[in-house]
């Protein structure tokens, strides 16, 4: 082929004359790099390559890291893991050999986006999340996502996504909300982790976590301000009462103090919130977990203490009553999981009194035909949403819709596996969600998501809204 009929085929010098003719209407300072971008948008939207690795996450243990590649660059991703997420969750894809990373590898997982989603996906345009996420969804052909794995599509999923972002060149959250049907880009109140227990500590609290909302606050820079003042603020409390082994963090970043009350934790949250000033722009969410201290139809609240254990039993009706005088005596304003994921009675019946937010975790896993019982049986208000439990952004937006759609609250969550990834801020901007909760202001995995939504904010500039007092229903 000579010169001139290669240029002939590729048009590339009506192309190449085009885009001088835009830099010269443009009086553009750079025409050179003017140039190369307005010929860069000239190329088809593509995935051109997909691969995939094994990374570490913020407990030391493997997950999934996708590269996905179009004309406009690489796209990075990775995927959070919890503790298994039981019947009603996507699948985790694990190798299984206990002689390596102690069966956690995830080299089955990388080789399945690789081989297998890679070949499925190149070629297709990342503007087409709803495509994409389908093309895997049949690929993998199983009902939770066990032969390819969800920690492979969602890595692919979010990867995806924010090469769809770059192809539109608009922000990653305007691009989700484009994706949703959604407008309004507003700032979630963070629920920021103080003090951690049940499975995830060593102390012998029960429950799992104390959280404060900054709804108080005027702008989300402003809360997060507030959240890291009253974290130090707590650290200082616990020194002076339990030393200073009792400020030893967890895997989100809260404080495990040595302590087996409810009302222990909360009065040392309460204390740490009186010295900063805050006291009437502060609420406490918790998160109680029954499920990991529900013995049949009682709630053991010394499952941890092994000479104690079987000593305090507590019927439902005997836990409702409990929230209800702590909700009396603390301002707290919301909590997850106050039954076994299995008492639905119980938690319809406490959902009822409309006495705070009760959000759905272990209840729901984020599955949508969970969630669409518990709409219609009114079991709770509010859904804990984690994306791996569904694998893909596509299924994440769809359950949001469902519970906006009920008048439902939606808490963008954190798993305890995290890593330095910020895609839950863009998606609970790009969702206006309202709440999102991703752990203490503390360690950097955690603080990734929280950075992320204060340059967010700085992005939007004026126009940015933080849903404050309007925390439930953004």
């Amino acid at each position: 082929m000579s010169v001139q009929d290669y240029l002939d085929k590729h048009m590339l010098s009506r192309k190449i004359e085009d885009a001088v003719n835009a830099a010269v209407r443009a009086k553009t300072a750079d025409p050179v790099l003017f140039i190369s971008n307005h010929m860069r948008k000239a190329v088809p939207s593509a995935i051109t390559k997909v691969k995939a690795r094994q990374i570490l996450d913020s407990r030391g243990i493997p997950t999934v890291e996708v590269d996905l590649y179009t004309n406009k660059g690489m796209f990075r991703a990775s995927a959070p893991s919890g503790a298994p997420s039981g019947m009603y969750g996507a699948i985790e894809l694990r190798d299984g050999d206990k002689a390596t990373y102690l069966g956690n590898g995830v080299s089955k997982a990388v080789k399945n986006i690789n081989e297998k989603i890679s070949e499925a996906i190149v070629g297709m345009d990342p503007i087409l999340q709803n495509q994409i996420d389908q093309a895997m969804i049949d690929l993998d052909k199983t009902e939770k996502k066990g032969e390819l794995g969800a920690n492979a599509i969602l890595a692919v999923s979010i990867a995806a996504c924010r090469a769809g972002a770059a192809e539109k060149e608009v922000p990653l959250y305007k691009h989700i909300a484009d994706l949703s049907g959604g407008g309004n880009h507003v700032l979630p109140v963070p629920a920021f982790t103080l003090i951690s227990g049940g499975k995830h500590a060593g102390n012998n609290l029960a429950l799992r976590e104390i959280m404060i909302l900054p709804v108080g606050a005027q702008t989300f820079e402003e809360a997060m301000q507030m959240g890291s003042e009253t974290y130090h603020h707590l650290k200082a409390v616990i020194a002076e009462k339990y030393g200073p082994h009792g400020c030893n963090v967890v895997e989100d970043g809260g404080l495990a103090p040595d302590i087996t009350s409810f009302r222990e934790g909360l009065d040392l949250v309460m204390e740490a919130i009186g010295r900063t000033g805050y006291t009437n722009k502060l609420k406490i969410a918790i998160d109680v977990a029954a499920t990991d201290f529900c013995i049949g139809s009682k709630y053991d609240l010394d499952f941890k203490s092994p000479k104690k254990s079987g000593q305090n039993f507590k019927s439902g009706e005997e836990m409702i009553e409990i929230y209800k005088e702590l909700c009396k005596d603390y301002p707290i304003v919301s909590i997850e999981d106050p039954f076994d994921k299995e008492d639905w009675e119980q938690v319809k019946f406490f959902s009822g009194l409309r006495i705070c937010q009760v959000v759905g975790d272990g209840l729901l896993m984020s599955n949508p035909k969970r969630i669409e019982r518990a709409i219609q049986e009114n079991a709770c208000d509010a859904l804990l949403l984690k994306v791996n439990q569904l694998g893909t952004v596509t299924e994440a937006i769809e359950v949001v819709k469902m519970a906006k759609d009920a008048k439902w609250g939606v808490v963008i969550s954190q798993r305890s596996g995290e890593t330095d990834d910020s895609f839950l801020a863009d998606l609970s901007v790009g969702l206006a969600t309202g709440q999102i909760k991703a752990g203490a202001p503390c360690r950097g995995e955690r603080l990734a998501k929280y950075n992320q939504l204060i340059r967010i904010e700085e992005e939007i500039g004026e126009q940015a809204s933080y849903v404050g007092e309007n925390w439930r229903h953004s």
